[in-house]
């Protein structure tokens, strides 16, 4: 008996697992193509920049709605309905080269994006046992990753060798696999009880989950470095096309580091992970500001690597384990959220960087947010220890 209540494994945890990298590796390779095609028929890099930034925009607008009703909704009618608009979504950009209308479907595929990636989360934190969290949001943060990190150098390859639409065909199917392993989630529907207490406030926010939800934001601000002026870095420093191996690096870094991760969270606590990722993720930045050549970048991408297949995981485990049940919805959502809020801010503030200071210096100074991250984590757990000890005595 004590077995089922630990066992991770089960048939369905396996099927979120296997429909999520499909859901991510749809709409990743989407992120990663429209900004290319909406370049080459604008002939403006910037008009086709602006399709991811509107689709991100989205995404992180439609959580906290979602978070808000997430209590009240059916959520497999929800993914199944909303998979079938985004699928109508994708279709409707076949052969069609208006910008305006194209940055409509866009905001379409970013609030699906948005709700979506929610109500999956929350279908994985339910199937994990509590004494398991750690382990279990690391293996499904594995499908996310990789399918983040693969869908745009598959849009590239696709775009390149065939045609955008091509693209889009594949992001359908990929879509309409997601919508029939949907169909074999099984969830019981349970209509909830009348509440005149809470607010739609409470509904969409989880205050205890603030806390890593604001630390992830800050480590996804040095992300966006990462994703959006790597190329940059490249350009500057002769190593070119080469610089894409860093993602190859990391996502292997990924792979490794998920699985004791996970089980280093469930039997220690977050400190142990935090603390060491903080270290490597330093250190993989100020490699990365002093790259010249390919070795640096391949171990500042080990370094990087570590960090970030720690941080996602660990955060999001520890702000679904500060929440009660029938909050786990909102904590992911507000996890998401922060991570794309990380990723918007740190285009701008680090792309204002690169021009004052230049991408290697970018790289050195953003380090520092990581040491202001890890000091913060420091201060506020530390003083929040030292409270309840005072408190405790004060009552003996």
């Amino acid at each position: 008996m004590e077995h089922e209540k630990t066992k991770l494994w089960t048939g369905q945890y396996v099927m979120i697992i296997v429909i999520t990298f499909l859901f991510f590796l749809s709409l990743q390779s989407l992120l990663g193509g429209f900004p290319v095609f909406v370049g080459e028929i604008s002939h403006n890099a910037t008009t086709g920049g602006l399709m991811t930034t509107v689709f991100m925009v989205a995404a992180i607008l439609s959580r906290p709605f979602i978070g808000m009703f997430l209590e009240r909704l059916n959520m497999k009618k929800t993914m199944l309905i909303t998979l079938v608009f985004l699928i109508a979504a994708v279709a409707l950009s076949f052969n069609n080269e208006s910008v305006s209308f194209l940055i409509v479907l866009r905001i379409i595929q970013g609030v699906g994006f948005g709700i979506i990636t929610t109500l999956l989360a929350t279908f994985a934190t339910n199937l994990i046992p509590p004494n398991r969290i750690g382990e279990g949001i690391g293996y499904f943060g594995l499908s996310t990753s990789i399918g983040t990190s693969v869908g745009p150098m598959i849009a590239l390859s696709l775009i390149h060798a065939y045609s955008f639409n091509v693209l889009l065909t594949f992001s359908i199917i990929l879509t309409v696999l997601t919508f029939v392993g949907g169909i074999a989630l099984r969830y019981k529907y349970t209509p909830p009880k009348v509440s005149h207490t809470k607010s739609l406030l409470d509904h969409a926010f989880a205050r205890a989950a603030l806390l890593p939800c604001f630390l992830v934001m800050i480590f996804y601000i040095t992300f966006s470095g990462i994703v959006n002026y790597l190329d940059g870095l490249g350009a500057d420093t002769g190593l070119g096309g080469k610089t894409s191996f860093f993602f190859l690096i990391v996502g292997a870094m990924l792979v490794l580091t998920r699985p004791f991760s996970g089980k280093i969270y469930d039997q220690f606590g977050h400190k142990f992970l935090i603390y060491p990722a903080c270290i490597t993720g330093i250190i993989g930045l100020l490699l990365l500001s002093h790259t010249a050549h390919f070795s640096m970048l391949v171990v500042s991408g080990i370094f990087y690597g570590i960090a970030y297949g720690i941080m996602q995981p660990t955060f999001q485990a520890w702000a679904v384990s500060r929440v009660t049940p029938d909050k786990k919805g909102t904590a992911n959502a507000m996890v998401l959220s922060f991570m794309d809020l990380g990723v918007a801010i740190g285009a701008v503030i680090l792309g204002q960087a690169v021009g004052a200071l230049g991408y290697s210096a970018m790289y050195a100074w953003s380090s520092i947010l990581v040491v202001a991250m890890v000091l913060i984590y420091f201060a506020l757990t530390t003083f929040k220890k030292s409270n309840k000890n005072t408190v405790h005595t004060e009552a003996s």
